[in-house]
C-alpha cells in the first residue's frame, strides 16, 4: 500500500502542475486509496494543508542554504524538501532522520541520482544551520518578514499593510495560518443541538459549541470519518463553517415563503434556508454544475428536506421568471476570489492572482442584476462572499446600487 508521503508528494506536485484546487485532488486520491490507515490519511492531510500553507516560509529556509534559486529548481525535488521540513519544523513525534530519508527516496524513484543527493545536502544543511537561519527583519522590511515568515505572497502582504496597517496585517495572518475545526450545524428538522452534542462526544476532541451561530457545534480529530458517523448517516448535521450558518441568519427564511439560494452549490445555505423554514414553502436551489446539483439533491434527501425544487441554471444569462413565481427573498453567496477562507484553504493563497479580483466583480455585479428583476417589492436579497476584498464587497454594492436605485442597504435586517 502506498505510504502518506509518497501521496502527500503526488498531491502537491500535481497542485503546481495543474494548478486546481488541492481539495478536488485529495477527493480523487483518498477516493482511490480508500484502504488507507486512519493514522496514515491524517498524516498525509497534514503534510499537504501544513506545505500549503507555509510554503513561504519552508522556501525561505531553503534559500538559505541552496546556491540554486528557488525558481529554478525542479518542482518535484522543491517539493520533497518542503515535505520534509514541513515535519521537522512543524510536527511533532517525526524524528529527523525518518523525514529526511523519505524525502530523498521519494527522488531516487523519479529523478538522477544527483537530486537525491541535493535534496538531502540541502536537508543536511538546513538540520546543521537551523539556529542561524534568520528571516528579514519586521522593522526595516516588514513585507518581505510578512511574506516568508507568515507565508503570503507578497502583493497580498502590500495591499493589506496598505489597506489596515502592518500590526493589523500581522494578526490577519496569524488568523489564516490557525488550523480551523471541523464545524457542523444542527438539522433542527430531525435533532437539537444538545442531542447533536452528546452524540458526537465519544467520536471527537475538544468539541464545542460554535459562539455565534445558534446551531453550531466544532471540533478537532474526529476518530472515524464525518462519512461514517451514526448521526451524519442520520442527516442530523451537515458540515458548515460558522460564518457561513451566519449568513442564512441574515436572510431570515421565513415558513411558507419562496426562496433562491442562487448559487446553491453542494447545498450547505440550502440545507439551511429549508430547515429554518421547517419544510413549509419553497426553496428553489439554483446552480451551472449538475455535479453539484446531484450532490446537493442526496443531501436534502438526507436530511429530510421536502421543499428544495433543483434549478440548472449559469447566471451569466438572464434568469426569468413569471411575476406570479417572484420570491420573498434571495441568496447570492457569489463565487470568489476566496480570500476570506484561506485558513481553510490555504492553497488558494497560490491560486489567486491580483488581476482575478477585477474578473470577479465583473461577475458578481452581472448576477446581482440578473436577479434583481425576479424578487418581489419589498423583498430582501442577501449578498455574500467568502472575501475580505474591497473589490468584492463594498466596491460590488456600490456598483449594483448606483444602477438600481430602487434597492436600499437595511443597516439591522432584522
Amino acid at each position: 500500500m502506498i505510504d502518506a508521503r509518497t501521496l502527500s508528494f503526488i498531491i502537491l506536485n500535481r497542485c503546481d502542475q495543474e494548478k486546481i484546487p488541492v481539495d478536488t485532488i485529495l477527493t480523487e486520491v483518498v477516493d482511490q486509496h480508500n484502504q488507507m490507515d486512519k493514522r496514515d490519511k491524517a498524516l498525509m492531510t497534514s503534510i499537504v494543508f501544513g506545505v500549503l500553507r507555509w510554503r513561504n516560509n519552508l522556501d525561505w529556509m531553503i534559500s538559505q542554504v541552496s546556491k540554486m534559486p528557488i525558481k529554478k529548481m525542479d518542482i518535484e525535488v522543491l517539493n520533497s524538501i518542503r515535505i520534509a521540513l514541513f515535519q521537522i519544523f512543524f510536527l511533532d513525534r517525526i524524528p529527523v532522520s525518518a523525514a529526511v530519508n523519505s524525502s530523498v527516496n521519494l527522488i531516487k524513484v523519479s529523478k538522477p541520482k544527483w537530486a537525491s543527493g541535493f535534496v538531502n545536502g540541502i536537508l543536511r544543511n538546513i538540520i546543521r544551520n537551523k539556529n542561524h537561519l534568520r528571516f528579514p527583519d519586521s522593522a526595516s522590511d516588514p513585507i518581505q518578514y510578512l511574506t516568508t515568515r507568515c507565508s503570503f505572497p507578497e502583493w497580498m502582504i502590500h495591499r493589506w499593510i496598505k489597506q489596515i496597517g502592518f500590526q493589523n496585517t500581522e494578526k490577519r495572518c496569524y488568523a489564516l495560518n490557525h488550523i480551523p475545526p471541523i464545524t457542523l450545524r444542527t438539522n433542527t428538522l430531525k435533532v437539537n443541538r444538545q442531542t447533536l452534542y452528546e452524540s458526537l462526544i465519544t467520536l471527537t476532541e475538544d468539541i464545542q459549541n460554535t459562539k455565534y451561530a445558534s446551531q453550531g457545534i466544532q471540533f478537532f480529530r474526529p476518530y472515524v470519518s464525518i462519512n461514517e458517523m451514526k448521526p451524519y448517516q442520520d442527516g442530523w448535521f451537515q458540515v458548515q463553517d460558522e460564518a457561513a450558518q451566519l449568513i442564512t441568519d441574515v436572510l431570515n427564511p421565513q415558513p411558507g415563503e419562496f426562496i433562491l439560494d442562487a448559487c446553491a452549490g453542494f447545498g450547505g445555505k440550502t440545507g439551511h434556508i429549508a430547515q429554518n423554514m421547517q419544510n413549509k414553502g419553497t426553496v428553489m436551489a439554483l446552480d451551472y454544475q449538475i455535479d453539484k446539483l446531484n450532490q446537493l439533491k442526496k443531501q436534502m434527501e438526507l436530511l429530510g428536506v421536502s421543499n428544495v425544487i433543483i434549478q440548472h441554471h449559469d447566471l451569466t444569462n438572464p434568469f426569468i421568471l413569471s411575476k406570479s413565481q417572484q420570491v420573498d427573498r434571495i441568496l447570492l453567496d457569489a463565487p470568489c476570489s476566496g480570500m476570506g477562507v484561506l485558513r481553510r484553504n490555504p492553497d488558494t493563497k497560490w491560486l489567486v492572482e491580483p488581476f482575478q479580483l477585477s474578473y470577479y466583480q465583473q461577475r458578481q455585479v452581472l448576477f446581482l442584476e440578473q436577479l434583481a428583476p425576479v424578487l418581489k417589492p419589498g423583498g430582501i436579497l442577501v449578498y455574500a462572499v467568502c472575501s475580505i476584498e474591497p473589490e468584492e464587497n463594498e466596491e460590488v454594492i456600490y456598483r449594483f446600487l448606483s444602477k438600481n436605485p430602487e434597492f436600499t442597504v437595511i443597516q439591522n435586517p432584522h
